[in-house]
């Protein structure tokens, strides 16, 4: 769902998007809010790489399905989930705390 906001935009926002338009055969507004998306679109990966949020999470903002989201950290070499260091010192917590 798309919502008018009001937005002070920086004139060398507003060029982008311009050169992005005439490069892409786009009008500005949607240039702009390309530049918008994909903006949005590294900062999700960058919290979901940093485990900051969920990848359910991280689909919902980007109205994305969870193997969209997958595919993108995936294209973007970000690691989900636990890495073999995690299981290493996983495993190394069980065993010194077992009764």
């Amino acid at each position: 769902m798309n919502k008018p906001y009001p937005l002070r935009v920086p004139e060398n926002l507003i060029a982008l998007a311009r050169l992005r338009s005439s490069e892409e055969h786009v009008n500005q507004s949607t240039a702009l809010k390309q530049l918008l998306y994909a903006g949005a679109e590294n900062y999700v990966l960058k919290l979901l790489g940093k485990g900051r949020i969920s990848i359910g999470k991280a689909a919902e903002l980007l109205d994305r399905s969870i193997y969209d989201m997958y595919r993108l950290a995936n294209e973007r070499n970000i690691e989900l989930g636990a890495t073999e260091a995690h299981y290493k010192k996983a495993k190394k917590f069980q065993e010194n705390h077992r009764r």
